[in-house]
């Protein structure tokens, strides 16, 4: 990755690529251009290293690509609201319909497609603040967000959120890392083996958004509690599958007391030896099984990211949740501090 690539102006703001890097020999290239996490460079079995997330050598990649969310964070809201619609102490707000009838991931002008102010601390921590005004893509509120990322020693990166409004405001930040543990390049990620640690899921309607329902897993080819292939139940007879073209769905994560770090997922490449673990303080996980790259955007290596090359696990409060009042809320009001913790662990086995 050379950093020139990803020197330029937008909108009047400088983009620019940040490296972290730790003395086990991980690195983790990360653009101020929507926070994107652009490469990782990890261990496998045999101590090889190569580049586990999908993405682009250039910034030009990241302008031009059709899958437009390609390792970035992640807001105002991340994952689908309703019709981009939502009703907040007695008045209804209207926000961009960028997914059929549907509004996803913070609007077409969401934090991913905006230049975050960068400090590099060191070459384990970087921190990006971006300040979100009042009405932008249609939420209330002026709204201050910082995202901190550390490279430890064993291996973990971890992102940081916190956030502080002067009006209330849903939020819901999240990182949406493309990852495919035996590398960008290396094909089909069904024979990843998956553990998700969260005995319910909820349930979608035919545009992704959730019906309400808070179902058990068991029986279902969404039961990840034990290990399997991603792949292993692609094939089943199920409308949820068939409204997803596979797994697009939100997982409900079991916790003792909502807010507490646990861990929300494991995933291994039996080839490489690659494993990631995520913890999380959010209560769910959405697993989306990479059902809708299609080829036409080409990568890293002049490869292209075809059907199911890649996974994403992001970690959030449910979908759809400001219209779903028993859902846990993503209200923030004055006053009150936005937290969330998310971390990626790697080891091989």
């Amino acid at each position: 990755m050379q950093k020139s690539n990803f020197q330029t102006e937008i909108e009047g703001r400088q983009t620019d690529l940040f490296v972290l890097q730790n003395q086990q020999g991980m690195k983790v290239g990360i653009t101020n251009y929507g926070g994107r996490i652009v490469s990782w460079l990890a261990p496998d079995k045999n101590g090889e290293y190569d580049d586990i997330v999908l993405g682009f050598d250039s910034i030009d990649g990241y302008l031009n690509a059709n899958e437009v969310y390609f390792g970035a964070l992640i807001g105002r809201y991340g994952n689908r609201i309703q019709k981009g619609q939502f009703s907040l102490n007695g008045e209804t707000y209207s926000l961009a319909t960028n997914n059929g009838q549907n509004h996803l991931h913070g609007g077409p002008g969401g934090f991913h497609n905006v230049v975050w102010d960068a400090s590099q601390l060191d070459d384990q921590h970087l921190v990006l603040t971006y300040f979100s005004e009042d009405g932008e893509e249609g939420y209330p509120g002026n709204l201050s967000v910082k995202v901190k990322y550390t490279l430890t020693p064993q291996n973990e990166l971890k992102i940081d959120y916190t956030a502080t409004t002067d009006s209330p405001t849903p939020i819901n930040l999240t990182n949406h890392a493309f990852f495919n543990l035996g590398g960008a390049a290396s094909g089909t990620i069904n024979e990843h083996e998956l553990t998700i640690y969260g005995s319910k899921y909820t349930p979608v309607d035919s545009t992704l958004i959730p019906t309400g329902e808070m179902t058990a897993v068991e029986g279902t080819p969404f039961d990840f509690t034990s290990s399997k292939a991603i792949g292993e139940d692609l094939s089943a007879d199920n409308t949820q599958l068939e409204y997803g073209q596979g797994y697009d769905h939100n997982f409900i994560l079991d916790k003792e007391q909502p807010g507490k770090l646990t861990q929300a997922a494991k995933v291994t490449d039996p080839a490489s030896g690659r494993t990631m673990e995520v913890f999380t303080t959010e209560p769910g996980i959405q697993f989306y099984g990479g059902n809708f790259l299609d080829g036409s955007d080409t990568g890293k290596e002049g490869q292209p990211y075809t059907h199911r090359t890649a996974f994403c696990l992001e970690t959030q409060h449910f979908p759809d949740s400001p219209n779903h009042p028993d859902f846990p809320s993503t209200v923030l009001n004055p006053g009150e501090i936005y937290h969330s913790l998310s971390i990626y662990k790697f080891s091989t086995e």
